[in-house]
């Protein structure tokens, strides 16, 4: 996540600038062409290039929209992780109680508590390492170019920054060592930890440590945690569709083709120079439409591991440290801080 106000003009280049490479050599070609052959015999009227342009403009932004409602979503998904997350700390600490039947044997009622919290902080690490693997549709899993670009993205304003992942070394400092070496074996680790939670909840209320209602209560949580990692797999494995996605593209590339043509014969009409006038012009709203196709093209999908995607790392330390302290423990992780302006 972005964190600062707005990009800078570095920033801003680095994101969309490469594009003018291209943008420049073609408005140049097609002046060249224009006003030395007979191309300048073929021209189009700006009433049907408006209405595209128009056409266009309409479906790039309900695509935008629409990917922004997929990133958005997503935040508020791990919202309601971190609420949940407080409520179960707080409630794992006022439900657990000694059985009424035995008293003293609730001596290890502290570890037990400890346990099901710490369970909890390697689920948040172990779900945000599962939601960014890449799928076959995000940036980085694209062959040639595409790939290349993500990379860079994710280097300079991306996971790359942040160094190694921590998920490894929160995962062995939160759960035992039978918990960890089982963690491969599952297909979905993350739901899997979830039910160890549960089953011991039913341990503990099986040895009188946890009342009926307390029980309801609680299982009512771990069925939250369930929900919110469910809509959030949904939004990693199911991608923007394809029909808005792609035919937005190439309906930008195809009025980005055809605006030199209305805007030279236009110009010409100024003088002989009037042409070289009109390219910086072409240059410039092409490269608008660019940029407005690159950002709902990069803002489908919210766990991907570039700067504008929700900040998982952020969010799961934060809760790490709520529940820390809610065990009374001071030896808390230093919260994460955004680096170069970028916050995950």
């Amino acid at each position: 996540m972005y964190v600062k106000k707005n990009y800078n003009l570095r920033e801003t280049f680095f994101n969309s600038g490469k594009h003018l490479f291209w943008l420049t050599p073609y408005a140049l070609l097609i002046a060249l062409l224009y006003r030395y052959t007979a191309l300048h015999e073929f021209s189009l009227p700006w009433l049907p290039l408006s209405l595209i342009g128009t056409a266009v403009t309409f479906y790039v932004g309900f695509k935008n929209n629409q990917a922004y409602d997929r990133l958005w979503e997503a935040r508020t998904v791990w919202g309601g992780i971190v609420n949940s997350s407080r409520m179960w700390g707080s409630n794992i600490k006022a439900f657990v109680v000694p059985a009424a039947s035995s008293p003293a044997a609730g001596e290890g009622l502290p570890e037990q508590k400890r346990a099901l919290i710490y369970r909890h902080i390697a689920w948040l690490y172990q779900l945000r390492r599962q939601l960014l693997e890449p799928t076959a549709w995000e940036h980085i899993s694209l062959p040639g170019v595409y790939r290349r670009d993500a990379e860079e993205k994710s280097q300079k304003m991306g996971l790359g920054l942040f160094g190694e992942d921590v998920t490894e070394d929160r995962l062995q400092r939160y759960l035992s060592s039978a918990e960890q070496a089982a963690l491969p074996t599952y297909k979905n680790a993350a739901a899997q930890l979830i039910d160890q939670q549960s089953e011991h909840l039913a341990r503990l209320r099986k040895a009188g440590h946890v009342g009926d209602v307390e029980h309801v209560a609680l299982q009512g949580i771990l069925n939250d945690f369930y929900e919110h990692q469910g809509k959030a797999e949904r939004i990693k494995k199911t991608p923007f569709p394809r029909q808005f996605a792609s035919f937005g593209f190439v309906m930008v590339c195809i009025f980005i083709a055809m605006l030199p043509f209305g805007f030279f014969s236009e110009f010409a009409k100024i003088g002989d120079n009037g042409i070289w006038l009109a390219v910086p012009f072409v240059i410039l709203i092409s490269w608008v439409y660019v940029v407005m196709e690159l950002v709902g093209d990069y803002s489908e999908n919210p766990f991907e591991g570039l700067a504008n995607d929700v900040p998982m790392l952020a969010l799961s330390r934060t809760i790490e440290i709520d529940l820390l302290q809610q065990l009374g423990e001071t030896d808390l992780p230093a919260p994460i801080q955004p680096i170069n302006h970028v916050l995950l």
